[in-house]
């Protein structure tokens, strides 16, 4: 599954790329790894009601909805977080999660090992740079982090590239029309039409996910080469 060339370290279950001369791979976290025990309080507390006027149980019903049929697939997600993916991802699904947080990943493995998934592996690893081998999975997942990629033509390039033909990206992403509490959201904020657009640029399809959250957009995005 990964690159040729590339070379991992195992750390607490969470893999590590080991670099040229033999330091591993590291990120700067945007909360920072030192508060990763806090991230979950923030998300539901802060995030999910203040910030996205929406709501976290809403959130992982539409996403379950989405994922119910899906089985014994191999799953990238990017931007894994704390794992929230087992709220709505089936634990028989082959699963493989990014983030450039090692905090973060941490406690997503103690998530899907309590969720009863018996094939998950988590990689420190930037979305724009992925250490995996093209047409390496089924279905990939990029919830609520969208916008803080550096570079979305980048990411879209590399979903493609590692995805096989006709597999789904299924994102979630706050978009600023339906930000109706007018609240700051960080990061780089694009509409729906401009999803579409970027989206239709890489040669990608994009359809909607019918569903009211906040100023959360779901849609679909379908890899065909």
């Amino acid at each position: 599954m990964l690159k040729k060339g590339i070379t991992v370290s195992n750390k607490k279950g969470v893999h590590f790329i080991v670099e040229d001369g033999g330091s591993l791979l590291k990120f700067k976290p945007w909360l920072g790894d030192a508060f990763s025990f806090l991230y979950d309080f923030i998300m539901e507390k802060s995030i999910f009601p203040q910030k996205f006027g929406g709501d976290m149980n809403r959130h992982y019903e539409i996403l379950g909805k989405e994922l119910l049929g899906v089985h014994e697939k191999r799953v990238l997600e990017l931007a894994t977080g704390s794992g929230s993916a087992v709220n709505f991802l089936p634990n028989d699904n082959h699963y493989t999660g990014t983030d450039i947080s090692p905090g973060l990943l941490r406690k997503a493995v103690k998530n899907f090992r309590t969720a009863g998934f018996k094939d998950a592996e988590f990689y420190v690893t930037s979305a724009d740079d992925l250490p995996f081998d093209d047409d390496s999975f089924d279905l990939v997942l990029c919830i609520l982090s969208l916008n803080f990629f550096n570079d979305i033509h980048r990411f879209l390039q590399e979903v493609k590239r590692v995805a096989v033909p006709t597999a789904l990206l299924i994102c979630s992403v706050p978009v600023p029309e339906r930000n109706k509490v007018h609240s700051t959201i960080r990061g780089t904020l694009y509409s729906e039409e401009e999803f579409r657009k970027i989206c239709e640029g890489h040669g990608l399809t994009y359809e909607t996910i019918p569903s009211e959250n906040g100023a959360l957009l779901y849609f679909i995005a379908t890899a065909q080469r």
